[in-house]
């Protein structure tokens, strides 16, 4: 049976697959960029929890990665712009991720362009994708 923390990043994962971007998971940048973007989710953190006693609970404020990658040689501006909408909009539609989470909250991306010799420069940001959700124990 999977772990609370495995659970909700898998949910995280899957809500972001209908995106037109391509979704991967704790994987290596790959030499190509799809046309409609790449999402790399990261496990990220999930950080000192909050204890409450009778019953027993942590609390996780677990701070989770989304690297988000765009290459174009026109309208990269505009296609990273409507991806980091399209993923606002899926965290929005389901901000527990059915009930798993007590909360699901996205930071604001910091985006920079990147220059690539003989090929269209990226555009790249991370956004922290913060998980609030309670667990029964530090390993469950």
């Amino acid at each position: 049976m999977p772990t609370t923390r495995e659970t909700i990043l898998a949910a995280l994962h899957a809500r972001l697959q209908p995106l037109a971007a391509l979704t991967l998971r704790d994987e290596v940048l790959p030499e190509r960029i799809p046309a409609a973007g790449l999402i790399i989710l990261r496990d990220g953190q999930p950080g000192e929890p909050e204890v409450t006693l009778s019953p027993l609970r942590y609390h996780y404020q677990h701070r989770a990665e989304l690297e988000v990658v765009v290459q174009a040689p026109n309208g990269r501006a505009s296609t990273f712009d409507t991806l980091i909408v399209a993923i606002g909009a899926a965290i929005e539609a389901d901000r527990t991720l059915g009930g798993l989470c007590d909360w699901v909250e996205p930071e604001p991306p910091a985006s920079v362009d990147l220059p690539i010799d003989g090929a269209a420069a990226l555009k790249a940001a991370v956004i922290t994708v913060v998980l609030h959700y309670t667990a029964t124990g530090p390993l469950a």
